[in-house]
């Protein structure tokens, strides 16, 4: 999950810096004669792949569900980012000041409830449906952030594809989507709080301390179902595979994508995550999606990524690559 962020999506899904606003080129993306730049196209395929572990990853988590339901998925993930990130950055908390904590805090309750947000509406309403409404958080900040004559048409574009995707009725589980658009909340605050802590902290200090926040929220839930019994092998080994999947391959594949591709480009690219969202759902799980919801995820993609690169047009910076988008890595 996936943009304004600092870097990454700390768990989930995501990782950034300001994909929105640098649309610049890499050095190395250069045209090579009678086809498309070679870089380019081992960016594409960096992106894909990265996309593809992270829904293939909250599909395999899913199954963890009947066990140790979503916290407990959550709990094994946010382990398993705070172990990446933590060694990687080596974050000196002892000489934090109160300057630079405030946003880590925040950044490390909105990352636990973003997640939390996900999987139980991905329990509730199924992956394509719970991952494409989370991405309404990245299209309000990316809205916000672009003052085009579009931005209006972007916005009733969205809430077509919303009602379009829920067709709302008696049947509609509300409380899921509710709890799915919480999920877009929990984003969009942690793109902001990325965005802060980020200029606060250098390199990947921020997200590394968050996911240290986060993951002490949820000790609480880990230390229940492990006295409970219900940490299995099978429920440890379906979460451990979503927090790998979900978190360390997609953060290391973005990484190697942003050398070869211009960070606004790289933002526009993952907004195609609810349709991979989607086909991990069908394949995954046996979530198959009728006429009517792949119509409202094609419409908020399309907005989602209009408003993005029309962000990226609105406020220009040099793009560098080694700049992530806050893709969350849930």
């Amino acid at each position: 999950m996936h943009f304004l962020w600092h870097l990454p999506r700390p768990d989930t899904v995501g990782m950034d810096a300001s994909l929105l606003h640098g649309a610049g080129k890499t050095r190395s993306a250069t045209r090579t004669r009678g086809g498309p730049p070679s870089s380019l196209v081992r960016g594409l395929l960096t992106m894909t792949g990265a996309g593809l572990s992270n829904q293939l990853g909250a599909g395999i988590g899913a199954h963890a569900f009947p066990v140790i339901g979503p916290a407990g998925v959550v709990a094994v993930r946010q382990l398993v980012a705070a172990a990446v990130l933590l060694p990687a950055a080596r974050p000196p908390f002892h000489r934090f000041t109160w300057r630079q904590w405030w946003p880590v805090l925040l950044l490390g309750v909105a990352t636990a409830a973003m997640n939390i947000c996900l999987y139980v509406a991905i329990d509730r309403i199924g992956l394509g449906l719970a991952v494409t409404l989370e991405f309404l958080g990245p299209l309000a900040v990316a809205l916000l952030s672009s003052r085009s004559r579009w931005d209006l048409l972007c916005g009733i574009g969205a809430g077509a594809g919303v009602y379009v995707l829920v067709m709302p009725g008696p049947a509609s589980d509300l409380a899921g989507i509710l709890i799915g658009l919480g999920g877009a909340a929990g984003w969009a605050a942690y793109i902001l709080l990325n965005r802060v802590a980020g200029q606060r902290l250098p390199g990947l200090q921020a997200p590394a301390a968050a996911s240290l926040v986060s993951l002490a929220l949820y000790v609480p839930v880990a230390v229940h179902l492990l006295a409970s019994g219900r940490f299995t092998g099978q429920a440890l080994m379906y979460a451990s595979a979503a927090g790998i999947l979900c978190s360390v391959v997609p953060y290391a594949a973005d990484l190697i994508a942003l050398r070869f591709v211009p960070a606004g480009f790289f933002g526009v690219f993952m907004s195609i995550n609810p349709i991979l969202a989607a086909l991990s759902g069908t394949v995954v799980l046996g979530q198959v999606l009728v006429l009517h919801e792949w119509l409202g995820i094609t419409l908020i993609v399309a907005a989602n990524a209009t408003a993005i690169w029309l962000a990226g047009r609105g406020r220009r910076m040099p793009g560098r690559t080694g700049q992530l988008v806050s893709s969350p890595r849930r």
